[in-house]
């Protein structure tokens, strides 16, 4: 079980900061309505300018301490949790603009692996 839940660290942490690094200014289809960026797509659920880099910051930070927690097992089950509940959030704005379902594969995806993290 160390194993899995390791492995679904990397792959949730490197999913993380996929997004909010390298895809940042990048248009995909799991973007809502014509963004065609996180900020484009942060307006389109009402969300600030603040509100983009606070939660982007918050994602990258626990993104990091999942990968980080392979070496300090201790940071792990609370990063998990905290990602889980911002996920949570990322399906929810979905939700509030009707995006349609599969525009939340990637947050429902990331949802899954931290509640998974957390209870192996």
């Amino acid at each position: 079980m160390d194993t899995l839940k390791i492995v679904l660290q990397v792959i949730c942490g490197l999913g993380i900061l996929n997004v909010w690094l390298l895809r940042f200014a990048k248009d995909t289809p799991y973007r809502p309505e014509s963004a065609s960026n996180l900020p484009e797509e942060f307006a389109v659920y009402g969300l600030s300018e603040k509100a983009l880099y606070a939660i982007g910051g918050a994602k990258i930070l626990l993104a990091c301490a999942l990968i980080a927690g392979i070496w300090m097992p201790e940071i792990v089950d609370p990063s998990a949790w905290a990602l889980a509940v911002l996920m949570a959030g990322a399906i929810f704005m979905h939700v509030k603009v009707q995006d349609p379902p599969r525009k939340s594969v990637p947050a429902t995806g990331a949802l899954l692996m931290s509640l998974a993290i957390s209870v192996v």
